[in-house]
């Protein structure tokens, strides 16, 4: 992937950019395939519905089905959640089964990953999307790395410490230079989906951790874009309109909003903004190359606080694995897999950096030693 970043003195990387200020993005969406089409659809949200599917099929037969007739996508995570410790031991025993089939498939995938060139020497693997948050989420993320680690593959697997909700708009303080954040109290996310469209306003607290671990959703706001079968000219519309309501927000709370918005998108996204491909689930057509997103909101809102709008956009799954980063300061490659409609993934190579904090006493003691070098001479 091109060292892809902003040679501008601002530091503002370009969208979709391979180099960012924490990371480097070594890979993301990769889409492998097997014989059976792309192999991301063997571990996404759908894949495991029709596992549990298959394991209701003998006990329908028989007529003894514990969920009854509801279809198995339609069954909600909270309930198969409560099936899973209930004490209907035939309906725990589905989910169970379901549970390890699943983490078989994800197994063989993540293995496919790490076999690829980009994931060479990935220490550590972080999995969100929405069904992470869920405890048969979380139980098959841990049989996968115990199916790995059986298999003597050192590789650890964890699931995103953040709702994946809230890491899809945290990441995106990753995007930003550190400078952003010295005399401002949040920024601007957006994360867009294939569902939803959520925006918040996420409170850096930069100050008490230049890491950002301390950083939070202050307040956001979510519309359901599939409900409303919106058109692209709606869905950004409606986008502006959230943007502009959390601005005003947040300027009658006091709180100093960064020049910034940060973007989380399906997709490969261009250096200009466009997106190349990977963007089928959104309302109308986002891939044409007459639509550039980042544009038309840099048109609808060109200031924030007085000053010019930088706007920056990034694949959905970078975005989301970025919120870990503050955690991961004890490895050099990582990456993450979320799984969703499909299988996002993006591998990273940590940046060694000095933080913002760090940086500025660097420079202090320089200039210290300088001073003390100049009355040195003055005595002399």
């Amino acid at each position: 992937m091109a060292d892809n970043i902003a040679t501008s003195t601002t530091g503002i990387a370009r969208h979709g950019a391979a180099r960012l200020p924490s990371v480097d993005v070594d890979s993301f969406n990769i889409e492998l395939r097997d014989e059976d089409g792309f192999l991301g659809d063997r571990a996404s949200k759908g894949a495991f519905r029709k596992i549990l599917d298959r394991w209701r099929k003998p006990l329908r037969k028989s007529g003894e089905d514990p969920f009854g007739g509801e279809p198995s996508d339609k069954i909600s995570k909270k309930k198969l959640d409560e099936m899973l410790v209930g004490k209907d031991t035939e309906a725990s025993a589905v989910v169970h089964s379901a549970i390890e089939e699943f983490a078989q498939e994800l197994a063989h995938v993540t293995r496919r990953f790490l076999n690829t060139k980009s994931w060479a020497g990935t220490e550590r693997i972080v999995v969100g999307g929405g069904f992470r948050e869920s405890r048969m989420g979380e139980l098959a993320i841990a049989r996968t790395e115990i199916i790995l680690k059986s298999e003597d593959l050192k590789v650890d697997i964890a699931p995103i410490r953040l709702h994946p909700d809230s890491a899809g708009l945290i990441g995106a303080l990753h995007l930003a230079p550190s400078w952003i954040f010295e005399a401002h109290d949040g920024v601007l996310a957006v994360d867009i989906g294939g569902t939803n469209i959520r925006c918040g306003v996420v409170e850096t607290r930069w100050k008490r951790a230049p890491d950002l671990s301390k950083a939070t959703v202050w307040k956001s706001q979510l519309w359901r874009h599939a409900d409303d079968e919106a058109t692209r000219e709606g869905a950004v519309k409606r986008l502006v309109k959230m943007l502009k309501d959390l601005i005003a927000d947040a300027e009658a709370e006091g709180l100093k909003l960064a020049p910034f918005i940060g973007i989380a998108c399906p997709g490969v996204i261009d250096e200009d903004g466009g997106i190349e491909k990977g963007a089928q689930n959104l309302p109308g057509n986002w891939a044409s190359s007459r639509f550039n997103l980042p544009a038309s909101l840099a048109e609808a809102i060109p200031e924030i606080g007085g000053h010019d709008t930088a706007i920056v956009m990034h694949n959905d799954g970078v975005v989301q694995g970025l919120a870990e980063v503050p955690y991961m300061q004890d490895v050099e490659r990582w990456g993450v897999l979320t799984i969703g409609t499909g299988l996002g993934n993006a591998r990273y190579t940590n940046r060694r950096r000095e933080s913002g904090r760090d940086a500025r006493k660097a420079r202090n003691d320089s200039g210290d030693q300088k001073s003390d070098k100049k009355a040195k001479k003055a005595r002399a």
